[in-house]
């Protein structure tokens, strides 16, 4: 029997469903304000979102209201929050692996070594000073089963991360996607997403397994799972996509095998140690490749992953995120360290890369600040940690903190290095009588932009 204010409940799963229900409700409400008031700000939705995971949490919430946050988030909501955010997680990998596959194999093949140096400055140079960070903050920051290899490689390959899906929506949102910058940027940065989830796996594998057998054993079972999935169901999967694109749409029964394919993929990594949206990325890698497939199946599902289950993951990364302990002056020292570290692995490293292969000051710096932004990436990858014991809570915190800190200032440092009059002098020429051209969408404010694009 169950006891609520205006009613006794005898059914344990109603008096559960009693106790979520209002805890998402919340969720929705405090991210679709924050997410509004981002965008007033000229900043992402995507950062109001992530704001509003962390007022929920202890920090703030649970600060001002203690009773409060404690009745909405008892620990039996917190369990249902971290498998659906896991869902959401694997859902939104997945279709961030579709789009990555559509156009960035092209332009990778036209832009060539200039997209995949700058990838490397993206990733080596942060790579390098957020080990060095780890190391020196390995004592006071590390948990005491984790070697200062294992350590120093989590913190180098967290700050390693670059928000792909939040570049692209910038460079939409001007025009510039077909811009000379703009294709490079967009390689570079799914380049770097790409060797971001796969220092993840190797570093689960290694933490997951019992030895170094272990270790060898999950990462050559990744290895057989990705070649299987893009080698053998890619090609499965093409009748699919030329299905699709002769409709127009993606049928019920169509959309049930997409569902079973990713969420099986997200089961089978799980299962051997690498976390589900490692499962979910690869499938969406080996998803058909036509736009219109794209298309359809973004439409299907993107706005629903984006509006309900990725803010239940902020949420739940807001309930983990105490930032009481980051206010003494060696914590606070060990943030502004980290920060200092990916702040100039990525924007001096990828700003200073650009101006070496030919390109402006302006344009550098463009960039630099672009490929800085960690957005929700590096959330994902931090749960991750935090979830398989790799990283300790402060850490954990701190890192949210960098997340949200290198993702506001990614906008404003690309309006810094080109303003109005220098950015439209990147803008492809309008192709004759293109200005005539009545069919098109017209003109939308920010927040009228589909979610996906928005991240």
């Amino acid at each position: 029997m169950y006891q609520f204010a205006f009613t006794t409940v005898d059914d344990p799963n109603l008096a559960l469903a009693l106790k979520i229900l209002p805890a998402l409700i919340v969720v929705l409400v405090a991210s679709a304000v924050c997410g509004r008031l981002a965008i007033a700000v000229k900043q992402p939705r995507v950062l109001g979102e992530m704001v509003a995971g962390v007022l929920l949490g202890p920090t703030f919430l649970g600060m001002l209201l203690p009773d409060i946050q404690q009745r909405l988030f008892p620990a039996e909501v917190k369990s249902f929050l971290y498998v659906l955010s896991t869902i959401g997680l694997t859902l939104y990998m997945f279709l961030v692996g579709v789009g990555m596959e559509h156009g960035e194999r092209g332009e990778a093949k036209k832009t060539g070594r200039q997209a995949t140096v700058l990838a490397m400055s993206g990733v080596l140079p942060a790579l390098v000073l957020g080990a060095g960070a780890g190391v020196l903050w390995y004592d006071e920051l590390s948990r005491g089963d984790i070697s200062r290899a294992e350590f120093a490689f989590f913190v180098g390959s967290a700050l390693s991360i670059t928000a792909f899906p939040m570049l692209a929506r910038i460079l939409y949102e001007r025009g510039l996607q077909h811009s000379r910058l703009g294709k490079l940027s967009l390689v570079a940065a799914s380049m770097d997403d790409a060797a971001a989830w796969c220092l993840l796996a190797v570093l689960s594998a290694v933490h997951a397994g019992t030895g170094l057998t272990g270790a060898l054993r999950t990462i050559v079972l990744v290895a057989i799972f990705a070649a299987l999935m893009l080698l053998v169901v890619a090609r499965l999967l093409r009748p699919l996509g030329a299905t699709v694109a002769r409709t127009g749409r993606l049928a019920p029964g169509q959309m049930y095998l997409v569902a079973v394919i990713v969420l099986t993929a997200g089961w089978f990594t799980d299962f051997i140690g690498v976390y589900s949206v490692f499962g979910g990325f690869i499938a969406g890698l080996a998803m058909p490749r036509n736009a219109a497939f794209r298309e359809a199946l973004h439409g299907r599902m993107m706005d629903f992953v984006c509006v309900f289950l990725l803010p239940v993951f902020f949420a739940f990364s807001g309930l983990n995120t105490k930032l009481g302990g980051v206010t003494d002056g060696t914590m606070l020292l060990a943030l502004g360290t980290l920060l200092a570290a990916g702040f100039a692995g990525k924007y001096v490293g990828c700003g200073l890369t650009m101006r070496a292969v030919g390109y402006s000051w302006r344009e550098s710096w463009a960039v630099g600040g672009l490929m800085n932004a960690r957005g929700l990436m590096i959330l994902i990858f931090i749960n991750i940690g935090l979830a398989q014991k790799m990283i300790t809570q402060e850490l954990f915190s701190m890192l949210v903190l960098v997340a949200v800190i290198t993702t506001a200032g990614a906008v404003p440092l690309f309006r810094w290095a080109l303003p109005p009059r220098h950015e439209a002098r990147l803008l492809p020429p309008v192709p004759v009588g293109a200005g005539m051209d009545t069919t098109g969408p017209a003109p939308r404010d920010a927040a009228d932009v589909p979610a996906e694009t928005r991240r």
